[in-house]
């Protein structure tokens, strides 16, 4: 079993400020590429940033030059940095992990529960 538990939204007005993080445990032999997703009411969930064991990042269009994606391969963490916040950053943001429980096994998906970002104008 692998956990995933998110930590750090809140409520922020406008051009604020906020920290998630990421702490993965259990059953794991290693973490391939980790996430953060979000998901507003009404939207389909969606990549926000990405970062590979090696530190490579990929960030959705519409968060590049705000949010910054960075983990610690050896603690099993990750976190987000969200600067300059708008309105429509409003989401339950989730976690995401690919891991591998022992030597040779498939890699497979594992979610945080999500924690709230409510952005207001």
């Amino acid at each position: 079993q692998v956990q995933l538990v998110e930590s750090g939204g809140g409520l922020v007005q406008a051009g604020g400020s906020l920290r998630l993080s990421c702490a993965a445990s259990g059953s794991i032999f290693s973490i391939n590429t980790m996430g953060w997703y979000r998901q507003a009411p009404g939207n389909e969930r969606e990549l926000v940033a990405a970062i590979t064991p090696g530190g490579s990042t990929n960030y959705a269009d519409s968060v590049k030059g705000r949010f910054t994606i960075s983990r610690d391969n050896a603690k099993h963490t990750m976190s987000l940095q969200l600067n300059s916040l708008k309105p429509e950053d409003t989401a339950v943001y989730y976690c995401n992990a690919r891991v591998t429980a022992y030597w040779g096994a498939t890699l497979n998906d594992h979610w945080g529960q999500g924690t709230q970002v409510t952005v207001s104008s």
